[in-house]
């Protein structure tokens, strides 16, 4: 190992890859994915790739990557929390809390990918080592016709599926008869989980939540009502049966341990992203199992570089629960040079081969940076009319 390595360069990609339907929920209309590619590269030749989440605009997340990058290059990769602690601190990120994670989270994934090219070692065994062989993972719904919903379960179920995610919180009678579809279609023993993205006012989240429980036996309910103030959470988990996931609200290291410290929820839905490093999202996650809290691993909408990130996370981590969420089976492509497993099952077992152990397609790479830089990124509120 070349103790004297240093980082030469940091770029920042961004690209936009198409989702195979559009996503639509109370939230976001949008049809695909526009996140920026980090890449990092030693004096000696290693290169690490990470994956920076775009948030509202993807031109914002480049440019503080750029800014970052000061931070960043003559240091060595093992460097990580001095990196951080420079990037947040005397760069003032932490004044731009939101923005700085969804940023800085790519730059993470990259110095870990180096770290553990380096040492040849995949991250998972840098955290600690795997505590469980394998991740199950969910199977995306796209919210449409009762009928349309039945045929995208069955083909779920012939792929073995056991975990079914409906967006809610636009039209509650519609959503009745998905729903309805979903559990006779799927079969007794499904889970199905619904997010209504804050929607919901606590008496319509208690009066839905009783009812659907009831009818479709949910398995938990992702952010029904704001996250802030922690009041509305507490309550609703008073009063309803549902188990009650937390992810909006979930945007610093604050944030997610005055969650875990509230009892305001059964389940935190987050990545490293949400929390800015890949450490702080272990260490967080570490914290909720003390309080006897499950993590499910989150996806804003993610490329296959995240998605390995947050899967090394997810081997680690003793309160990781089945059913973590993956967008890899709604994408047109990807910008690795192998397609990940969750593009086409449910689970996903160890990743044996150093750092990230994925590899970037070059090409690829290129061609969703062109199609970025021609149409500029999928906007979170104009998804293209694909019926």
């Amino acid at each position: 190992m070349n103790k004297g390595m240093k980082i030469s360069s940091v770029e920042a990609i961004p690209v936009s890859i198409p989702y195979s339907h559009a996503e639509r929920s109370s939230r976001v209309q949008r049809g695909g994915v526009s996140d920026v590619i980090v890449k990092i590269s030693t004096d000696d030749g290693y290169v690490g790739w990470g994956e920076s989440c775009s948030g509202a605009d993807t031109a914002s997340i480049e440019c503080a990557v750029n800014a970052m990058a000061n931070f960043v290059i003559g240091r060595s990769p093992w460097d990580i929390e001095a990196i951080a602690r420079d990037v947040y601190g005397t760069g003032l990120w932490d004044y731009r809390i939101q923005t700085a994670n969804f940023a800085y989270a790519g730059i993470d994934m990259a110095l870990w990918d180096l770290c553990g090219k380096i040492s040849n070692q995949p991250i998972f065994r840098l955290f600690g080592g795997a505590v469980r062989n394998e991740v199950e993972y969910f199977y995306y719904l796209a919210a449409s016709s009762s009928d349309d919903v039945a045929v995208q379960v069955q083909l779920g179920v012939v792929r073995g599926y056991s975990y079914f995610y409906l967006k809610v919180g636009v039209n509650e009678e519609n959503e009745e008869r998905m729903l309805d579809a979903i559990r006779k279609t799927a079969g007794p023993k499904a889970k199905i989980r619904i997010d209504a993205n804050e929607a919901w006012s606590l008496p319509t989240a208690v009066r839905l939540l009783t009812r659907w429980h009831q009818l479709f036996d949910l398995d938990f309910a992702e952010a029904p009502v704001k996250a802030w103030p922690l009041s509305l959470m507490k309550e609703l988990r008073l009063r309803v049966p549902v188990s009650l996931c937390a992810n909006e609200g979930l945007g610093s290291e604050d944030s997610v341990r005055r969650m875990i410290e509230s009892g305001a929820a059964d389940i935190l839905c987050m990545s490293s992203y949400w929390v800015g490093t890949l450490r702080r999202f272990h260490t967080l996650s570490g914290m909720a199992h003390l309080y006897g809290i499950s993590v499910c691993k989150h996806t804003h909408g993610e490329l296959g570089l995240a998605a390995t990130a947050g899967h090394h996370m997810m081997l680690t981590i003793p309160n990781a629960i089945a059913g973590c969420q993956q967008t890899a089976s709604v994408m047109v492509d990807d910008i690795l040079t192998e397609t990940l497993p969750i593009a086409s099952e449910p689970r996903w077992g160890l990743i044996e081969k150093p750092g990230l152990g994925v590899e970037v397609d070059e090409a690829r790479l290129k061609h969703y940076a062109d199609l970025y830089r021609r149409k500029g990124q999928f906007l979170p509120w104009a998804a293209a009319d694909d019926d």
